[in-house]
Parts: structure tokens; C-alpha cells; sequence
């Protein structure tokens, strides 16, 4: 089981980390939510937990909780810069669908 980032996207956190001035890296998780079930978190990391699964690309680490990782394995975390919007956006292989929004997804 395997989650990677782009370059651009390591670039992005590895820019937001420095601002932050502390992290370790990023934890992507998902959560009941949305219209669609499920939806992806993001927060910074400073002491990772015992369980979690580290992914390193490009020097940056993403921490994923093993109940998450089920369904996230196999995703690329991109960067996607769209006129005035930019963000992570991310490629999961899992989704068998994304509600109108695109806040929320299934599996």
C-alpha cells in the first residue's frame, strides 16, 4: 500500500511548512462526510502518531492512519493551480464516484 506526491505538490508543502516555521509533514486522512460519504483531511504534522504509515517523496512525508490507507491507497497528492484557485488535489484510483462539488467521494 503506497501514497506518493508530485513534485509540485512537495514543492507546495515544503512551502507552507516553511512558512508554518515547524512540521514534519502533512497527514491525509478521510472522514465520513459530504453528500458522497467520504471526504479527504489535511493537517500539518509535528509529532507523528505511533500507527501511522509514513510516505516520503521528494523530502516531504505524508503520515496516513492505517483505517484511511485503505482507502487511499494507490493516490498521487498533485498541485493544481487554476486561475485565482490553487491547491492539492488528488488522483485516487479507489473512487468510484465525487458528488457535484467534488468535496466528497466513494469508494
Amino acid at each position: 500500500m503506497a501514497i506518493s506526491v508530485t513534485e509540485s505538490a512537495a514543492q507546495h508543502v515544503t512551502r507552507q511548512l516553511t512558512a508554518r516555521g515547524r512540521g514534519e509533514g502533512i497527514r491525509i486522512g478521510v472522514k465520513t462526510s459530504g453528500c458522497s460519504g467520504l471526504a479527504y483531511v489535511l493537517e500539518f504534522v509535528d509529532e507523528p502518531t505511533e500507527d501511522d504509515q509514513v510516505f516520503e517523496d521528494f523530502g516531504v512525508k505524508l503520515f496516513v492512519d492505517p483505517k484511511s490507507l485503505v482507502y487511499l491507497d494507490g493516490t498521487v497528492v498533485d498541485f493544481a493551480k487554476e486561475g485565482l484557485n490553487e491547491g492539492l488535489e488528488f488522483r485516487n484510483p479507489n473512487v468510484n464516484g465525487e458528488c457535484g462539488c467534488g468535496e466528497s467521494f466513494t469508494v
